[in-house]
């Protein structure tokens, strides 16, 4: 055994690499931040957004027959309009040939528009009832509204029924839909309608005294005389009868101008206006009701008034360019203003990024399963073409072959890792090259070759300078023509070595990709990574394979052509994933790259959820910048065109695109399980997981491995493929923003023994 040893003296200056490593751990912590801020202000999007569609929980309805003994007979017997003043409930009915026209449930973008060119036309003023979720999806259908001269009051914010809501329910329904007017045409209102509310003899024990806390606040509620019915589409010639009152009585009628198909309405409303005129009737809002009413009693005041004396004054209004009264109506000032206009920004960034997201969805989700089944129908064809009795690489390969473990601070795991090369049935030769560790690797190396009495090996030192450096040195220092990289927390079976280097019996193969298997499988975050390992990589290798393609060969285990590693420059220090980047390079060099299934190591997973995160936030963005160093093969000829055209896309679609995107999948179904259809979206997730255990179940079959760790995979959907969407976002944040990483060292155990140990 011989070492090299680095010189001695004054402590060296920080390297560039270090440097550069110090520079970026500064900006790791932000970027994680900003990374969190995304996944958050996307479930924010997505939470708004269902807000605006749905009701969420509390919306039932009061039953029918409930007592209203608690309700004043007067209410219950007295006009649509109730108005509190001074504590006291008043009612005020609508005039005789007088038509309050209202209309609940918009704004709708189809019918509602049409309505309002119909009132324009007929020079008609109306009073809308608004649901402040549709305000803020449509604020400029609500600004022209008011600008028309009609009157708005509040219809809730998600149409629920008040009457079972809790006071903090309630306040959040009214305020926020007073925020949606404000921010879209500037003002608040007075009004207001419940949903399902109709006549007043329908108020009941359950919600009075709703009405009663808003008309403490200064809300009239508004009911109805006359409803058309309109909802039910009974026809246009029914619409226009119901919504007439009998003799010549005045009425609020009720019509809608959304909550489903509005054509009949559309189609009523001019024939209803004429009728009307027809009759001497004239039309108001539900202001120039009241305000009907407080002139007449202003009227009766100054007739019995003692001379010299004032009768009252007109109830506080604005009036806008058509002149007509919005007496309602209150300008919008200082916080309510641009909190109101925040909502309508918030709503309409969400109007925008859901449906972007769905049309993302759908192509992540074609995406999705078309890897899929592309990866089982071409890793069965790699399995039989492989497995056949004549299949075979060339001549049996039986030249010794030197075995490189670079190695840095692996006093835990290298014993062992040397143990499993002593019983390999390949000859071999073992460079260990000890990247400047501080913890004894060396000696502890040496004292292991002594036990095991293996006279093939050697123990290169070095100074720290990173894991491409450590392989490099190895290379260098081989003497055989076929060269075997590992990791120093890695055990081989005793035949892996043999297995591994048989493909290079075909002269056209310069690097041969093994079958990493996790070791510690035992604890839950190890099953889970042991899922990925047989299913995601092993399987995606087979699929690569096939379309010659390969785009890493894993560190854990690998074999190179000595010379085409020296041919394209050795390992290189641009990316953090060195393996990938010699693979590629392998590919446009001319090289075959081929997948071994036979060839199994032993490798020990990180153990906790910190060192999986920095482990595959490393190769995350080393494969981003090891794609970004080979684009030119895009455009080259021959074989590395064909990775570049062929390979490079499905690493960028497959490794990239589609996992930053398929949280979009599980957005998309805890939206739809909280605002659209539970059981369905649960159905649709439980099939997407049905086909994800198909594959899995496949890979178990093809690598023999025990399908019991299989029952891990619903919970590693939940919970372990968020942590790696964050992961590759965090990665995708620092390949933009320019930062670089070094080699990290990962805290080892040593549980990962020799083969025969490992269930």
């Amino acid at each position: 055994m011989t070492t090299t040893t680095p010189s001695r003296g004054r402590r060296r200056a920080p390297s560039r690499i270090e440097r550069a490593a110090g520079k970026a751990a500064a900006l790791q912590k932000p970027r994680v931040i900003l990374a969190l801020l995304l996944l958050l202000g996307l479930t924010s999007v997505m939470l708004l957004d269902g807000y605006l569609r749905a009701e969420v929980g509390g919306d039932e309805r009061v039953r029918d027959g409930a007592s209203s003994s608690k309700v004043p007979d007067k209410i219950i017997n007295g006009g649509p309009i109730i108005s509190f003043r001074g504590g006291q409930a008043t009612t005020v009915s609508v005039p005789a040939k007088t038509i309050a026209l209202t209309f609940d449930d918009g704004p709708n973008p189809t019918y509602t528009p049409q309505v309002l060119k119909i009132l324009e036309k007929y020079d008609v003023p109306a009073t809308f009832f608004l649901v402040g979720s549709m305000v803020s999806r449509y604020p400029g259908i609500v600004k022209d509204m008011v600008d028309q001269g009609n009157e708005v009051g509040i219809h809730t914010f998600t149409h629920v029924d008040l009457s079972y809501q809790s006071d903090a329910r309630i306040r959040r329904e009214m305020t926020q839909t007073q925020l949606a007017l404000a921010g879209a045409a500037g003002i608040t209102t007075t009004l207001f309608r419940a949903p399902y509310s109709s006549e007043t003899d329908a108020i009941d024990n359950y919600s009075w005294p709703v009405y009663e806390k808003l008309g403490e606040e200064g809300y009239t509620s508004v009911f109805v005389d006359t409803d058309s019915d309109d909802w039910k589409k009974p026809g246009v010639s029914k619409i226009v009868k119901w919504a007439t009152p009998s003799g010549t009585s005045g009425a609020a009628v009720l019509m809608h101008d959304a909550g489903g198909d509005r054509e009949q309405t559309v189609a009523a409303l001019p024939k209803y206006i004429e009728q009307m005129r027809a009759k001497g009737y004239t039309f108001t809002t539900v202001s120039g009701v009241i305000e009907a009413q407080n002139t007449a009693a202003r009227a009766g005041q100054q007739a019995n008034a003692p001379a010299g004396t004032a009768g009252g004054q007109l109830q506080g209004g604005n009036r806008n360019g058509t002149g007509r009264l919005q007496a309602a109506h209150r300008e919008a000032t200082g916080t309510t203003l641009y909190e109101g206009k925040a909502l309508v920004v918030a709503v309409a960034v969400a109007e925008y990024t859901v449906p972007t997201l769905s049309v993302g969805l759908v192509i992540v989700g074609v995406a999705v399963m078309g890897r899929f089944g592309m990866m089982l129908i071409l890793a069965r064809r790699h399995y039989r073409l492989r497995n056949k009795r004549r299949f075979s690489w060339g001549p049996t390969v039986t030249r010794p072959v030197t075995v490189i473990v670079p190695a840095y601070n692996e006093k835990e795991c290298i014993a062992n890792t040397l143990q499993s090369l002593a019983k390999s049935t390949h000859p071999i030769e073992i460079i260990v090259v000890d990247d400047g560790s501080s913890d004894g690797t060396s000696e502890i190396s040496r004292e292991a070759a002594r036990a095991l009495g293996m006279t093939n090996m050697r123990v290169i030192r070095q100074e720290n300078a990173g894991k491409p450096a450590a392989l490099n040195n190895g290379v260098r220092n081989a003497s055989h023509d076929i060269v075997i990289m590992m990791d120093g927390d890695t055990v081989f079976e005793p035949d892996a070595v043999h297995q591994l280097v048989q493909p290079f019996a075909d002269p056209e193969v310069g690097a041969v990709a093994g079958n990493a298997k996790v070791g510690n499988r035992n604890t839950l975050i190890g099953a889970w990574q042991h899922i990925e390992y047989v299913m995601g990589f092993n399987l995606d290798r087979r699929m690569y394979d096939l379309l010659r393609c390969m785009p890493t060969i894993p560190g854990a285990i690998g074999a190179f052509r000595r010379e085409a590693v020296l041919q394209v420059g050795g390992m290189s220090e641009d990316t953090l994933a060195e393996d990938t980047d010699i693979t590629i390079a392998m590919h446009r060099a001319g090289r075959r790259v081929v997948y071994q299934e036979h060839a199994r190591a032993w490798t020990e997973a990180p153990g906790s959820l910190k060192q999986l995160w920095s482990q595959r936030y490393r190769w995350s963005y080393g494969t981003m910048q090891a794609l970004w160093k080979h684009r030119k093969s895009l455009t080259d000829k021959g074989p590395s065109g064909r990775f570049g055209r062929v390979g490079m896309p499905l690493v960028v679609l497959f490794q990239i695109v589609t996992p930053v995107f398929a949280p979009l999948i599980d957005v998309f179904t805890a939206y739809s399980m909280i605002f659209v259809d539970f059981r369905a979206a649960l159905y649709a997730w439980l099939a997407v997981l049905g086909v994800q255990l198909v594959c899995a179940a496949y890979a178990f079959k093809l690598d023999k491995e025990q399908y019991r760790y299989l029952l891990m995979m619903p919970l590693q959907q939940l919970a372990y493929r968020q942590m790696m969407y964050l992961v590759l976002i965090h990665s995708c944040i620092t390949a933009l923003t320019g930062g670089r990483l070094r080699w990290q060292k990962l805290k080892r155990t040593g549980e990962v023994g020799t083969p025969a140990g490992v269930g």
